[in-house]
């Protein structure tokens, strides 16, 4: 049975870049929040070996090893980094109620930050989430880790916008890029399409299904499957990019928030708002435009800013 036994100014949902930028700028402004870290701790970095494109780490750093390094800073300014997850929520009437784990405990709060990102859907091959647990060469984020594989040739699967996008940016960096094309057709816009039809190095494989990801402890090859012809070939690559889309992890907010068309919190232009009051998004789980950690880290520090400013025009801070 449920029972009230607390009351927060500030809970943050999530702990990726997001989350924890919004815990050190609310801690900060001495809003003592309380961060539930979820189901996943630390978000999609757990999952990146190498980041080289947040500023202030000029070597590069461990994604995991970011992630303690971000928590370890909200916690020196005494945020409450709690393990568990937020399992039901109640934005009905002021202050929100939050309902946390199997115990169901429930806490209320004057303002929310929601920070619980997107996760990549993935093919869920024995050999893909294999070497993409053991940092050996699967990525669901070309932008990301293109770089790593400057001359190598590379092989994304997804027929949208996103998969042709990074198709292209990846042609710029890798010697050849294999796009492979479940159906007959792609799903991109005519412009994302001519793009990647236009680019020397990317060839196209349509009717063509990930059978396999080779390679013991890092990416060697692939082996696809025409599903027209029931040919098998295995193709020699170093990289292997899943781009077929992101699930944001927004479920639990639909009877409250304006989501769009894929379950991404819509939130009012230029700030971190959304249409419920003292409810506020930073990161992935508004973003499915540039998903990156600064741009996360960016909305983290907005989010927690506008809640700072909401207290203080209730008279609450």
């Amino acid at each position: 049975m449920s029972q009230t036994s607390e009351h927060h100014k500030c809970v943050i949902i999530g702990s990726g870049p997001a989350g924890y930028t919004a815990a050190i700028y609310a801690a900060r402004a001495d809003m003592k929040p309380v961060l539930y870290q979820g189901m996943e701790p630390g978000g999609q970095l757990m999952l990146t070996t190498d980041v080289d494109n947040f500023p202030g780490y000029p070597k590069g750093i461990n994604g995991a090893q970011m992630m303690s390094d971000l928590k370890e800073q909200a916690e020196r300014f005494e945020t409450d980094v709690r393990d568990g997850w937020v399992t039901k929520v109640d934005f009905s009437k002021t202050p929100h109620t939050l309902t946390i784990g199997e115990n169901e405990k429930t806490l209320t709060a004057d303002t929310v930050i929601i920070s619980t990102g997107a996760s990549a859907k993935w093919l869920g091959l024995e050999s893909e989430i294999r070497l993409r647990d053991a940092g050996g060469g699967v990525s669901a984020c070309a932008v990301c880790d293109g770089f790593f594989y400057k001359g190598m040739d590379v092989a994304i699967v997804g027929a949208g916008d996103s998969a042709a996008e990074e198709a292209t940016y990846l042609a710029k960096l890798c010697n050849k890029v294999y796009m492979l094309v479940r159906k007959d057709h792609f799903r991109a816009s005519k412009a994302m399409q001519h793009r990647v039809n236009a680019t020397e190095n990317i060839e196209v494989l349509f009717n063509t299904e990930t059978k396999e990801v080779l390679g013991k402890e890092a990416v060697e090859g692939v082996r696809v499957i025409n599903t027209k012809t029931n040919e098998e070939k295995d193709l020699p690559i170093s990289g292997f990019f899943v781009a077929i889309g992101h699930k944001p992890n927004t479920d639990l907010f639909k009877e409250y928030l304006e989501l769009d068309q894929t379950g991404y919190i819509i939130n009012k232009p230029g700030t971190s708002k959304t249409n419920v009051e003292g409810v506020f998004v930073a990161g992935d789980a508004a973003d499915h435009v540039y998903r990156q950690a600064i741009t996360a880290a960016g909305t983290g520090c907005m989010a927690a800013l506008d809640a700072e400013r909401y207290l203080a025009s209730k008279g609450l801070h």
